[in-house]
């Protein structure tokens, strides 16, 4: 071989190496299926991240808890273990406890109400507050609005939850709501609730339609009722260094492509709450659309003044109030 056709040679392996190495790859995961209203949103986030920085950035997608469950996910991504996560707002109030007030029962008025909140500048503001604990929100998006379902007893009014052994999100404000229901509440992680529920460690959980259908959950519950007590906000996060480190072109693009994970995920959930009641119905599941909500607001009256105390009453009425 000549030097010239040795140099030339080498110098296209470098470049290849060079082309290579300009590809970052980061993860993103999430704790419930693919083919929920959790996976579209990160799938899309995925494929927009990588059309919008012309394929320098790589996002590797992973789903049912694969790499954890949603609290040690949001440590991972805050120590820099992992660049992204997308999460329900869950565990999210044992890193920036601002946001805990999004959890506060029956605050939203409907879908469209929460989300002209979260979109506009109470939902920004509280973005914002994820800078200071080594965080960057991206974008909000949604799980929906969480209903109850059980193994035990059809459930009507707040006398039908008393003493029932529920699971609850690793979240403070939902643990207060329900115990104030008479609820025996047990925080645990997502991916260990099917088998929870299937061996009767507890005897129901708390979750949108749309975690419901893609959980399966019908294999293990027997009546769901459309109580509808909390919204669930979800977040795309990630590592607050990393995302410094991008250009501002590229920065950008993450939260763009994180607008565009958020689109399709309300979307899911539209879709799911739409047609979610008559497919649960079909798998066997003895569904209650009508519960006495008025009943639940009532019980809950104690604790939703507590509540207020705890984040300004003019707090909470800016978000009951906001058009």
């Amino acid at each position: 071989m000549t030097f010239r056709a040795l140099a030339l040679g080498l110098g296209l392996a470098f470049g290849l190496t060079a082309a290579a190495s300009a590809q970052t790859v980061m993860k993103i995961n999430i704790s419930t299926a693919q083919n929920s209203h959790q996976g579209i949103a990160i799938d899309t986030f995925a494929k927009e991240v990588e059309k919008r920085t012309g394929g320098r950035y790589k996002i590797q997608t992973f789903y049912n808890g694969s790499l954890g469950g949603e609290r040690e996910s949001v440590e991972a991504v805050q120590l820099g273990t992992q660049e992204l996560t997308f999460t329900s707002t869950g565990p999210i109030p044992n890193f920036v406890p601002d946001v805990q007030i999004l959890d506060v029962p029956f605050l939203f008025r409907d879908k469209a109400h929460a989300r002209a909140v979260l979109d506009g500048p109470i939902g920004q503001d509280l973005l914002k507050k994820f800078d200071a604990k080594g965080l960057k929100g991206l974008a909000w998006a949604e799980n929906g609005f969480r209903h109850m379902t059980n193994s035990k007893r059809d459930i009507k009014e707040p006398a039908d939850v008393k003493g029932l052994k529920m699971r609850t999100m690793e979240n403070p404000v939902h643990i207060t709501a329900y115990k104030a229901l008479g609820i025996i509440t047990t925080p645990m992680a997502f991916p260990e609730v099917f088998t929870a529920l299937q061996q009767g460690t507890v005897d129901g959980q708390e979750n949108p339609l749309s975690v419901i259908i893609s959980a399966k959950f019908e294999q293990v519950q027997k009546y769901l009722s459309l109580t509808g007590h909390v919204y669930s906000p979800c977040i795309f996060l990630m590592n607050k260094g990393a995302f410094e480190k991008l250009s501002p072109a590229d920065q950008q693009a993450f939260i763009e492509a994180a607008k565009e994970g958020t689109k399709a995920n309300r979307a899911k959930v539209d879709e799911d709450d739409t047609n979610g009641v008559a497919l649960l119905r079909g798998k066997g599941m003895n569904v209650d659309e009508n519960v006495d909500k008025p009943a639940f607001v009532k019980a809950m009256a104690g604790v939703e003044s507590d509540f207020e105390k705890k984040f300004g009453k003019a707090n909470m009425d800016r978000i009951r109030n906001y058009k």
